[in-house]
């Protein structure tokens, strides 16, 4: 619902306040008699149901974003929904993204996670190679056929020889090295000691 204007008290005021025209006092015709509408039938009452709904609540995407525009020659499927440019991700770095993974197939979604921390080479090998092709505040979607995934092996939700798409937003990477020296300074921050605040002079007092 839209919010009123802080202006409409005002100008309602001003129409209640307004004078009565002449043509406003003049006696009111009277109107025509109505026709008589004919009532709309209600709308049926839906019955209860008895189905249960199967937990977790997982969405379906539609199959227009489970396609890919384009391909690597390894032949990772790829659609760039929001371009970036700058510097990529390496093999040996560590992103943090926003993502959501669905089935080819069905569009069935199996996995979504947000400000996720994750190693590029310590995961499957088209996501991997996918972040490497991402700046910072890029979106794609990434086609994954079943040899880049997981190939034979069914894990979790996921079938055996299943693709998968993921959208994949990058946020930020680190260096494994920069990974690990704020780890360093966040466990010598919560190993050093609290200093205790020197005690303040008392009122009054005076030296020799």
């Amino acid at each position: 619902m839209r919010a009123l204007s802080p202006f409409a008290p005002l100008a309602i005021a001003s129409l209640l306040m307004a004078p009565i025209s002449a043509q406003a006092a003049a006696p009111v015709r009277k109107a025509a008699p109505a026709r008589a509408v004919a009532a709309r039938p209600a709308a049926p009452v839906a019955k209860a149901s008895n189905e249960i709904i199967p937990l977790p609540l997982n969405p379906v995407i539609p199959a227009a974003q489970r396609v890919c525009s384009a391909k690597t020659a390894a032949g990772l499927g790829y659609t760039m929904l929001r371009p970036a440019s700058g510097p990529m991700p390496a093999a040996s770095d560590i992103v943090l993204v926003n993502y959501i993974g669905y089935l080819a197939s069905t569009g069935a979604v199996f996995d979504q996670n947000t400000q996720s921390a994750l190693p590029v080479n310590g995961v499957i090998p088209g996501f991997s190679q996918g972040m490497q092709m991402l700046a910072k505040g890029g979106i794609a979607r990434f086609c994954i056929p079943a040899a880049m995934g997981y190939g034979a092996q069914e894990s979790g939700p996921i079938p055996a020889n299943s693709d998968l798409v993921f959208q994949v937003e990058l946020i930020d990477y680190k260096t494994a090295a920069e990974v690990e020296a704020m780890r360093k300074a966040q466990s010598d921050a919560a190993a050093a000691p609290a200093t205790a605040p020197a005690p303040a002079p008392k009122e009054g007092a005076t030296s020799n």
